[in-house]
This record gives structure tokens, C-alpha cells and sequence, in this order.
């Protein structure tokens, strides 16, 4: 095959989240794997990708690097790059399918590729929550891919999930962060449980939690976080005889001394903190904050915010390593409590 007859085969997918230069590098294995490319085969130049993918010469460039690194591919100054081993097998293709870009689920990608390594190509999609948006993607990629590793999290519609998750085969299907009702057979998962989790967590910091008299809770209403966190909740309050309350608003809450406020969404904790320092009042003194999910950053501001979060290093890890292994098992992932100053 000439190098040019090669480019409708090299696809680069405009809604992948995957780094562009890592699909030119999946999308030569899956040439070589199929006998489109065989040993010494020529491949297009630099220029001749930049203009037929419409990507960057530094990004083509950089997926010839890998592909060298990686020993499948060389180059001759003067020749261009051409295949030097095709003594491999990867049949192994990830869809990986989150609900959102956020902090924490760059966390579980970035566990789950390194653990990975080499040994299986992903690709990496977000569907904004939007259901309509998942269901899509699931019907035109169900036949593409060795696995399907989603974390299935929506804003509306997302009582109908199961249906079209139930249209994957479940040798297939690797389920994160949530277990969805009405997801039958046997499949792996590697999830949190919503509202044990928060009750335990709470229960660890109950000998700070009774310096307070109310314990709020910042729920949005459109808001895909799972309904048991509040079933979780509750149950805390009954059990232990707390003052309780679910807010939707956190700018429309009236903010008084020997409050609690667990929050779930970034924006959320920014706007208490800067409603707090406005009205002068001391957290960890006379109001307490406990935010949802670790990052470094929340170990440093105002001397530490105390968090309540699962391990997403884990998550990542648990998701390959049933990539790998092939096994269909759940495993419910740890969650911590990290006190600080602000309870």
C-alpha cells in the first residue's frame, strides 16, 4: 500500500478527549493489526498528515515519536518513517465514557492509562451528562470496541440507562463510580456506596461535628450526584441527633454560627467561602466546612478544608486491571475522611 492510500484509515475523531497524537498512534497499530501495514512499509510524511487529518505537524510528529519509542516505527532522514516490527498483538480497544471533565476524573484517566500502559488502545469521550448524548455514542460505537468502561451520571433521562447499557455485551462492560439499577448479568464494576459512605465518614467525625448545631448539606436540584449521599445524610442526622437541612442554593441561605456545610460542586464551596469571609466568620470556629472529594489545593486554603472523598486513583486502577484480567467482578472502592482545620 503507498503511504498516501493509507490516510482514510488513519482517523483522528474531533469529540475524543483522547490527545490526537495517541489516536494517529492507535490508529497505526489498528493498520498493522489488520495487514494494511505490513514490515518496512512506507508511511505519510509529516506534511502529508498535517494536511490530510487536519492536525498539527508538532502533533503528527509527536505520534511518529511514540510509535518509535514503542519500537514499531522508524526513520531514515531523506525517506520518511516506515513500519520496523509488526511482532505484536493488541486487540484490546477501550471506550471510556465519562459524565464530565473535572479534577478528579482527570485522577481516575490518569490512573487507569498508566496502568494500562501500552497494552490496549483507549478512547476517551465525555458526554456533558446529557443522556441523549451517551445513548448516541453507545449505538454508533457498540461494535468498535473490546470494552466499554463508563461512569453513568445524568441530569435527566438517566432512568432509561439501563436499557441501552443492557445492549452492551456484558464481557464488555465495566461499570464505575455508580452501580445502576436495572444493569443485569455479569459485569465488572468498581464503585462507591453513596450513602454508606457518608454516614461513615461522618460518623468518624462526629467529636467535631458536636461542637455545632446544624448540619447543611448543598444539594443542587439539577444535579446528577446520586440521591443516596442524602439517604446517607439523613440517616447520620437521625442517628446522632442533628439538627438538619438540604440546601439548593447556597447564595440564598441565610448563614449563621454553628452551621456545617458538606458541599458537593466546586462553585459551591467557593461561594460559601466567600460568603463567609464577607461575613467575617471563622471557619473551623464558628462554622465547620466539609467538602466532597480531595484535591491538593483543598489541603492548603484557609489552613485546610476537611474532605470526605473515594480513592479515584483506585477507581483508575481497578477499571484497567479488569480491562487486563477480563474478570467480571465488583468491587466497592474506599472512602475517606480527611480532617482539617475548617471542621
Amino acid at each position: 500500500m503507498k503511504p498516501e492510500d493509507l490516510i482514510p484509515y488513519l482517523n483522528v475523531d474531533e469529540y475524543s478527549s483522547t490527545p490526537k497524537y495517541k489516536q494517529l498512534t492507535n490508529a497505526i497499530f489498528a493498520a498493522i493489526e489488520s495487514g494494511k501495514l505490513l514490515k518496512n512499509s512506507l508511511l505519510p510524511s509529516i506534511n502529508e498528515l498535517s494536511f490530510s487529518l487536519e492536525i498539527s505537524r508538532d502533533t503528527a510528529e509527536k505520534g511518529y515519536r511514540n510509535l518509535k519509542k514503542l519500537g514499531v516505527v522508524d526513520s531514515v532522514p531523506g525517506k520518511g518513517y516506515f513500519i520496523v516490527n509488526t511482532d505484536f498483538s493488541r486487540k484490546l480497544k477501550v471506550c471510556l465514557l465519562f459524565n464530565k471533565l473535572s479534577t478528579h476524573k482527570k485522577i481516575i484517566y490518569d490512573s487507569f492509562t498508566k496502568t494500562l500502559g501500552e497494552r490496549a488502545a483507549v478512547d476517551f469521550y465525555i458526554y456533558n451528562n446529557d443522556f441523549a448524548l451517551f445513548k448516541k455514542m453507545i449505538v454508533a460505537k457498540r461494535d468498535d470496541y473490546s470494552h466499554f468502561v463508563i461512569i453513568p451520571h445524568f441530569l435527566e433521562g438517566g432512568e432509561n440507562a439501563h436499557e441501552i447499557i443492557n445492549t452492551i455485551p456484558k464481557e464488555k462492560l465495566i461499570i464505575l463510580d455508580k452501580l445502576l439499577p436495572g444493569v443485569t448479568g455479569d459485569y465488572a464494576a468498581a464503585y462507591e456506596n453513596f450513602a454508606l459512605d457518608i454516614y461513615a465518614a461522618l460518623e468518624q467525625a462526629l467529636d467535631r461535628l458536636s461542637h455545632y448545631r446544624t448540619l447543611k448539606i448543598i444539594f443542587p436540584k439539577n444535579s446528577y450526584f446520586p440521591h443516596e449521599i442524602l439517604t446517607g445524610f439523613y440517616r447520620f442526622c437521625q442517628q446522632y441527633a442533628f439538627d438538619h437541612k438540604v440546601i439548593h442554593n447556597i447564595k440564598d441561605e441565610e448563614i449563621s454560627p454553628g452551621d456545617v456545610y458538606i458541599n458537593l460542586m466546586e462553585d459551591d464551596l467557593v461561594t460559601l467561602i466567600e460568603r463567609l469571609i464577607a461575613q467575617q466568620l471563622r471557619i473551623g470556629k464558628d462554622v465547620g466546612v466539609i467538602s466532597y472529594n480531595e484535591t491538593p489545593l483543598k489541603k492548603i486554603i484557609l489552613d485546610g478544608i476537611t474532605t470526605i472523598s473515594t480513592d479515584f486513583s483506585e477507581l483508575g486502577v481497578q477499571a484497567a486491571e479488569f480491562v487486563l484480567s477480563g474478570k467480571t467482578e465488583r468491587v466497592e472502592v474506599p472512602f475517606y475522611l480527611n480532617l482539617r482545620k475548617s471542621l
